[in-house]
């Protein structure tokens, strides 16, 4: 075990903002699995450090939970009102996570039209049926070559519903090379969009989330439920939102409004809003 010292960092508010779904809390102790590793994470309330049982360094929690992101110039550039700046000041050091490209790609199509605590259940037996072992109770997430070749029936057992097939194909598209996820990190954000979203089950919001959180496209703004209600409620007025009632549109007023950092800003509203609802600003 040791110890790191992130500057502008609050584990909590990463970990459970919706982002990431292997993560899970018991008292003041966070574990989750990141690749073939069962990680061990707590923050001291007082000083910020950061108490890390792993055996990875430290490098690797730097990359992981962006801690090279200049997060004063982030909120600087998306500040741009009231309801932004409070959620910014209430939930600061909320950083944007680097997820692994293949295991965030498959848990954002088994997310869609899900709650959390089903998502982080469909992705336990996916793990389960299809992973290594890694400690009791916690396993890999399993590589694209295995759930090419998976069995339809053993697949059911993981609750996927109608993802199943989807997921089966996306892994197959992955493992055979025709698409190849180390060439979206170098294609422009909206040719990398256009790449995923030909994979049957992927739309505007799947597509924006994988993006954002794995492959460094902080231009992604993914609308869901949530975010388009908070644009419907703060900052479009009737006669824009009479022409601007689809996903591509909002998305694009985001980055407009935003700027290039509007994916840090999505999170930021989307979290408020989860957990607060409609915000009153008066």
């Amino acid at each position: 075990m040791y110890r790191l010292e992130p500057e502008i960092f609050n584990l909590d508010y990463t970990l459970d903002c919706g982002q990431v779904f292997r993560w899970e809390k018991s008292g003041d102790w966070w574990t989750g699995v990141v690749g073939d590793h069962v990680i061990r994470l707590s923050q001291e309330e007082d000083s910020g450090e950061l108490l890390i049982d792993s055996r990875l360094p430290p490098e690797f929690f730097s990359h992981y939970f962006r801690l090279d992101d200049d997060l004063p110039s982030i909120y600087e550039s998306i500040n741009k009102d009231l309801l932004i700046n409070r959620a910014i000041n209430k939930y600061s050091g909320l950083r944007l996570i680097r997820q692994d490209p293949w295991e965030c790609l498959i848990s954002y199509m088994l997310a869609t039209a899900s709650s959390i605590p089903t998502i982080q259940k469909r992705i336990y037996l996916l793990s389960r049926f299809f992973g290594q072992e890694l400690e009791e109770g916690y396993f890999s997430f399993p590589d694209p070559d295995t759930l090419a070749e998976a069995d339809l029936s053993l697949l059911d057992k993981c609750k996927l519903g109608f993802r199943t097939e989807r997921i089966k194909e996306a892994a197959r598209d992955v493992a055979s090379g025709e698409l190849d996820l180390n060439v979206l990190y170098r294609l422009e954000y909206r040719y990398a969009r256009e790449r995923l979203m030909r994979l049957r089950g992927i739309g505007e919001k799947v597509a924006d989330c994988v993006l954002l959180f794995a492959f460094e496209k902080m231009e992604a703004f993914p609308v869901d439920t949530h975010v388009r209600q908070i644009i419907q409620h703060y900052h479009i007025d009737d006669s824009y939102f009479e022409t601007c009632t689809n996903l591509s549109c909002m998305g694009e007023w985001g980055r407009e409004y935003f700027g290039y950092y509007c994916g840090y800003a999505q999170q930021y509203l989307f979290y408020q809003k989860r957990l607060e609802g409609f915000v009153s600003l008066y």
